[in-house]
């Protein structure tokens, strides 16, 4: 191995375990699906105990394992795997000689404001970067654990559904910079204090913040102050990005373009205008935060001008699908159903009123989840921004869209169905041309088994 990611001797170093023969790794695994070969493969417990699959990581190439039982072939042993894990990323944030790193948070927006800036940073020399959402106990310090030794640039995806989450996940990122997307009212059943919950735990994010580091947040939201606060507070120097005067990232203007739009921005004192490959009206704000970023990471702003240009629609966050249903009629089909919450809800129904479209706006929704006792009125709430954004039929699935089904007008009503892929028949016998349809919910309620339903009907 020319370039190994760990040896078995700087393992056992770092975990406290004991090294049983030599090896080196390429990568970090904990899932034998997706375990490369000259992989380290550490066995969780989750539904059945990771020690099971060990043999099964041996035969797809494993050249490594972090072991809490006896087994056969090189390996370190140590008294519990995860906890191996932190440590084994905790000593791979230690490693570079020269790093500059950001973490990521918020209600809406982590997901893509962090592969943005990971596609920006790619450009900028030897980077790193969350891959899909690894953003939890386990995903943070995974992605930790995979940093190569000479990373220069590192960005940190970090989610939470409880307080206390965020807190030592940023501890082990110590990052730079740190950035809030937004606050909204997601995972509100899991905190006392609601909406002020949620902000006290996305406000975790500045415990790990080093000297002199970089709050970027943004202030549209309403919890704006108390996160600055929160952040100066931290020592951070807070970097504002939204629509209003004086801040350091602005939005002047977007113009639809294409399948994409053109951004009109002025960013610490200069005009700058750039085109965005998502059509999206949150992608102004997320291309703020993400400039914002990159300049406090040391990267050259036309590297992430250009990265931002290219980065296309994540899948399930707005990737746009070109379907026939089995009558021929071809519509293009905006797949937002990765997940959703009423801030992400109403962002991106408008952003699809503003979609120019030939024919109608057609919406397919199912359930938000983990909304508690307000889930009802957050749901039913959803009217007002379907009617704004001109939607002219309405297709819901889930006991808690009963509320929204409720509150909207007979005209709209498109149909409705206890099990989502249902609503696809029903969607695909009403399509006409030039029609467009969303479909978005959270994963829990099933919403990709209408995408799924109506791929199937064609794709070209």
């Amino acid at each position: 191995m020319a370039d190994p990611l760990w040896s078995s001797q700087e393992i056992a170093a770092a975990v406290g375990g004991q090294e049983v023969g030599t090896f080196e790794v390429g990568g970090v695994s904990i899932d034998t699906r997706s375990l490369a070969p000259g992989d380290l493969f550490i066995p969780l417990a989750s539904a059945r105990d990771g020690h099971d699959f060990i043999p099964q990581a041996r035969a797809a190439g494993a050249t490594g394992v972090l072991s809490a039982k006896p087994i056969d072939g090189p390996h370190v042993r140590v008294e519990d795997p995860f906890a191996a894990l932190q440590a084994l990323g905790e000593a791979a944030r230690r490693r570079p000689t020269k790093l500059a790193c950001a973490a990521v948070t918020g209600s809406v927006g982590k997901t893509s404001v962090t592969q943005a800036i990971g596609a920006a940073l790619a450009l900028g020399g030897h980077s790193h970067a969350s891959v899909k959402s690894y953003n939890n106990h386990i995903g943070v310090p995974l992605t930790l654990a995979r940093m190569p030794r000479g990373t220069e640039r590192a960005v940190f995806e970090i989610g939470m559904n409880h307080a206390d989450e965020i807190s030592p996940l940023s501890r082990s990122v110590r990052p730079d910079v740190a950035v809030i997307t937004t606050v909204g009212p997601v995972h509100i059943e899991n905190f006392v204090e609601g909406e002020l919950g949620v902000a006290k735990a996305k406000a975790e994010i500045f415990d790990g913040l080093g000297p002199g580091g970089t709050a970027v947040l943004n202030a549209d939201n309403g919890w704006f102050e108390f996160l600055a606060e929160r952040a100066r507070a931290a020592g951070a120097e807070v970097l504002a990005f939204g629509t209003g005067e004086g801040l350091a990232a602005r939005l002047v203007e977007t113009r639809p373009e294409g399948e994409g739009q053109v951004v009109t921005a002025e960013l610490l004192g200069r005009t700058v205008r750039f085109r965005l490959a998502q059509s999206g009206g949150h992608w102004g704000p997320n291309a703020l935060a993400t400039l914002l970023v990159c300049e406090r990471l040391g990267l050259a702003q036309d590297l992430t001008l250009a990265a931002l240009e290219g980065f296309g629609p994540l899948a399930g966050r707005g990737e746009v699908l070109h379907l026939t249903t089995p009558s021929g009629v071809t519509y293009p089909l905006i797949d937002e159903s990765y997940n959703a919450n009423p801030v992400s809800m109403t962002a991106v129904i408008s952003a699809f009123g503003q979609r120019e479209v030939v024919g109608r706006r057609i919406l397919a929704l199912t359930d938000m989840l983990e909304l508690g006792s307000d889930s009802e009125a957050l749901h039913a709430a959803l009217a007002g921004p379907i009617a704004a954004a001109d939607i002219k039929l309405v297709y819901l699935s889930g006991s808690h869209m009963r509320a929204l089904w409720r509150a909207l007008p007979n005209q709209v009503r498109g149909g409705f169905a206890e099990e989502a892929s249902q609503l696809a028949p029903l969607i695909e016998a009403e399509m006409r041309p030039g029609d467009a349809l969303l479909v978005k919910g959270s994963n829990g309620s099933r919403a990709s088994a209408i995408v799924n339903a109506l791929r199937r009907g064609g794709r070209r």
